[in-house]
């Protein structure tokens, strides 16, 4: 990181930031170009989960590149200045690296339902009839590089 007096080295700070945002955006490579896409998201014990409709672009590359690239931020705030050049940002954000595994049968599918919705609902316990999680997959990163960072 170029700017280390911004850097978020503690990792339970980290684990904070990515609690509190509430989107994800996950970066990948389709055929040399980028392709970025939001997802609602929660973090586990070291891993990203996210659900998805079981085609789609995001499907696609995935299964052609399980290499993904992530970002999230928080507390976003324009800084005004007296110059052009003195304006700026104050922001909190994790960028992280990572692969993905796909989770295809239902048990898994449900666990990590649970810790999505006990992110956003603040509660677990939901119940997931069958014919529903046929129609979605989800997506687990496995995060193997991951840094903060704020300004402001």
């Amino acid at each position: 990181m170029r700017r280390v007096d911004k850097e978020i080295k503690d990792r339970k700070q980290i684990d904070a930031i990515m609690k509190k945002a509430n989107c994800c955006r996950i970066a990948l490579v389709d055929g040399g170009y980028p392709y970025i896409v939001p997802v609602n998201f929660a973090v586990n014990n070291n891993h990203l989960y996210f659900h998805s409709a079981k085609e789609g672009k995001k499907i696609d590359i995935i299964r052609k590149n399980n290499q993904v690239c992530f970002e999230m931020d928080i507390e976003g705030e324009i800084v005004k200045g007296q110059k052009a050049c003195f304006w700026g940002m104050k922001y909190v954000s994790v960028i992280g690296f990572g692969q993905t595994f796909f989770i295809e049968d239902n048990t898994g599918k449900r666990k990590a339902l649970d810790i999505i919705m006990g992110k956003y609902a603040g509660r677990s316990g939901f119940s997931y009839a069958d014919d529903e999680l046929d129609k979605i997959i989800i997506i687990d990163i496995k995060i193997e590089q991951i840094s903060g960072k704020q300004s402001g």
